[in-house]
């Protein structure tokens, strides 16, 4: 899909229907309390939509609507091919309104058109297809047995699911979480971050009009206490698949240990390192992908490269080519296509990145900040115990840590309480492999930054990540149970002889 201009896309924007209510058992509905909280355009302050502020009541609701759906059967029993040809005419409605949706989501989340219309957009829809696709070619399996037993193993949806989304890719994790979950035949829970509620509601809105029953997919905008928490305590939800701040997840733990000990996986934060030695080669290359690392999403990203471990040797060479590549990376209106760094998510989260910078003793370039936008910035750091080594800083900020040996960078990167991922530059192939290995990350790359792709699972280790995966087909393993079924074959007769 080609790129827009600026007016085009603000003319889109102008027009859009943009949906105000909870959407429960198919439809929208209003917050049983009638309250309503304003969503707003991060780069402009304006409000964009007053939408239906949910409360325990709308959660007690909604999960009686999941339950029966669940237990009527009429999404968790149906054959999978059966499943899947809904999930894929959804995925179709999804592209043809792909553009709705990529303008929708940079208004309400601060992310530039640029990377809605090329990444986000685009990748939720290749997710949606993708575990559709998996839906009729996950196989249950025979164990081995006697000749007097059949032994099968099978999996089962687990039944009416929480999904609790983070605010920086809104539509992504949405797809990352309704997909296997919908695949496997669950029923669920969105409640979508607070700042970020208008595509989920929008795409459920998409769901049920391509024919996903009613009662399946609800979503319920509105805060964490009022929403997220009464979730995670509810007798009747049997997990909640978290994604956001490690402290909030953790959160999640307790609500299920005081309820009913509901299955919990989450996945949260990250401070990752990239490890630049002295032979990497093609530095030039190499500063594209820690730019891109570091700065892409304005930094608010989980996975965001927020620290540069890098040897004495190339230091210098390789940050004057940091500097020439984030000079590309264009601040300013998320509308224009030009644009490359958009607006922070909320004036709250601009001042605590605006906090770190003011922490920041050496700044090798950028710093600026103004008006909910904040530009590529790179820090040089004493060593990894400063607060802007240990914190996630959630913003377009690198922070530079020199080391002068291959063991030294990989004790620095370990050195965190988070694992999430890790990137490793390096002409040395053993090398490359050995450190792989020694990193303490869910995801590690090799001479470049990224997060693999939809087949491969994603996640933590550490404070990262707890109780699954999200992509691949490990994805499924958290939204199903596994049952045993013995079938005794032993002839009566033969057993009355013995």
């Amino acid at each position: 899909m080609s790129l827009l201009t600026r007016d085009e896309y603000a003319a889109i924007a102008a027009t859009l229907d943009l949906p105000t209510g909870a959407f429960i058992d198919g439809g929208y509905r209003p917050a049983i309390s009638g309250k309503t909280f304003a969503t707003l355009n991060p780069a402009t302050g304006e409000t964009l939509a007053e939408i239906a502020a949910c409360g325990a009541e709308d959660v007690d609701f909604a999960v009686t609507k999941a339950r029966a759906a669940f237990d009527d059967g009429r999404w968790s029993r149906l054959h999978p091919s059966v499943r899947k040809e809904v999930l894929i005419r959804f995925a179709k409605l999804m592209t043809r309104n792909a553009r709705e949706l990529a303008v929708m989501e940079s208004l309400d989340s601060g992310k530039t058109i640029y990377d809605c219309e090329t990444v986000d957009v685009p990748e939720t829809i290749h997710c949606l297809k993708w575990h559709a696709e998996a839906v009729d070619k996950i196989y249950d399996q025979v164990a081995p047995a006697s000749d007097d037993h059949i032994a099968m193993v099978l999996r089962e949806p687990i039944g009416v699911v929480g999904l609790v989304l983070p605010w920086n890719f809104p539509l992504l994790m949405l797809a990352w979480k309704i997909g296997p979950a919908l695949a496997a035949g669950c029923s669920v829970i969105v409640k979508p971050a607070e700042e970020t509620s208008l595509t989920a509601l929008r795409v459920a809105e998409l769901a049920h009009e391509a024919g996903l029953p009613r009662g399946v997919l609800n979503v319920l905008p509105g805060s964490g206490p009022e929403v997220g928490e009464p979730l995670g305590r509810h007798m009747d939800v049997d997990m909640v698949s978290f994604t956001g701040s490690t402290v909030t997840g953790k959160r999640f733990l307790g609500y299920s240990a005081q309820s009913n000990a509901k299955e919990i996986v989450l996945e949260m934060g990250g401070k990752n390192p990239a490890i630049v030695m002295d032979d990497a080669e093609n530095l030039d290359r190499v500063a594209a992908h820690i730019v891109q690392g570091a700065f892409w999403n304005m930094g608010e990203n989980c996975s965001a490269t927020s620290r540069l471990i890098v040897h004495r040797d190339v230091r210098e060479a390789l940050l004057s080519r940091i500097e020439a590549h984030a000079r590309e990376w264009v601040v300013g209106d998320p509308l224009d296509p030009e644009t490359r760094v958009g607006a922070l998510v909320s004036e709250g989260h601009f001042a605590k990145v605006c906090g770190y910078l003011d922490q920041a003793e050496s700044i090798v370039f950028g710093g600026k900040a103004e008006k909910g936008f904040v530009e590529p910035t790179v820090v040089m750091l004493p060593g990894n115990d400063h607060p802007l080594a240990r914190e996630e800083i959630f913003g377009p900020v690198l922070s530079v840590i020199e080391v002068s040996s291959f063991d030294e960078a990989i004790s620095v990167a370990n050195d965190t309480d988070y694992g999430l991922c890790a990137a490793l530059f390096t002409a040395n192939a053993k090398r490359a492999l050995r450190g792989a290995r020694m990193l303490r990350a869910g995801t590690v790359t090799v001479n470049s930054f990224g997060e693999g792709d939809i087949s491969t699972p994603f996640g933590g280790y550490r404070q990262s990540g707890f109780g699954g995966r999200d992509n691949g087909l490990h994805a499924h393993d958290q939204y199903t149970q596994v049952k045993t079924i013995w079938l005794d074959l032993a002839d009566d007769a033969d057993e009355a002889v013995s």
